[in-house]
């Protein structure tokens, strides 16, 4: 006969997964640590992780739940600080690139003509490939008009890189003078900052390589939109 596991040991082993695993993990995920025959005990999984929430006050790391599950990071206070251990691997976002990651934030599900109309310049297609190697963006379906364009739509990967568990915590577009202004978060198993990326990456593909725009351009984007019009994830944005 299983024994029933202690509270204690429950927490132990949710928070040695958490700081092993190199990616966030779901609930589901945790529960699927303990054997089908002798399984934690119902609701010890959720405790653990509100204990351990609770626990990293005053400390330098958090418990917190992104889009893809449950992590540890950096706190926000002490964030720059620890930043500094990969400033060399930072890679150095254009204007461009930034811009269109926002309106592709902000105006999801949208199209590369869509969002050339918006900033009234081409859009490299550098800089559209180099965010979906990135794991920012995704296609999501084709608008229905002639041609059929793509849609693109923002990722979970996008979602955890800030720090973010639903795009309707992203702060109001009014409010956001630079998409760059959003830091990282830094997970504490399996870092990824600005550089390391999906590795295949680098400067050169993401930074400065935009075509057919301008000194004259504003340094803000400032496309209309609605926040209550926003999904609440980028995995809820309908096929089309």
């Amino acid at each position: 006969m299983p024994t029933t596991m202690d509270q204690q040991l429950v927490t132990r082993i949710v928070e040695a997964a958490l700081l092993a695993a190199a990616q966030p993990l779901t609930v589901v995920q945790l529960h699927g640590l303990f054997p089908l025959d002798d399984p934690a005990p119902e609701g010890s999984v959720e405790s653990a992780l509100q204990a351990l929430s609770t626990a990293c006050a005053g400390r330098g790391v958090e418990l917190v739940e992104v889009a893809s599950g449950w992590r540890f990071q950096v706190q926000a206070d002490v964030h720059p600080w620890v930043a500094r251990l990969w400033t060399e691997r930072q890679t150095k976002y254009s204007r461009a690139t930034l811009e269109v990651l926002a309106l592709i934030a902000y105006r999801q599900p949208i199209t590369r003509g869509e969002i050339e109309q918006i900033r009234g310049v081409s859009t490299n297609s550098n800089i559209i490939r180099a965010l979906e190697e990135r794991d920012w963006i995704r296609v999501v379906g084709h608008r229905d008009v002639p041609g059929k364009p793509e849609l693109l739509a923002t990722t979970r990967g996008f979602l955890d890189y800030f720090g973010l568990k639903r795009l309707d915590q992203l702060p109001p577009l009014s409010e956001l003078k630079d998409f760059g202004e959003l830091e990282p978060q830094l997970p504490i198993a399996g870092i990824e900052t600005a550089g390391s990326g999906s590795g295949s990456l680098s400067s050169a593909d993401i930074a400065d390589d935009e075509t057919g725009s301008s000194e004259s351009e504003p340094d803000t984007v400032s496309p209309t939109t609605r926040d209550d019009a926003m999904p609440a994830s980028s995995e809820q944005i309908d096929e089309h």
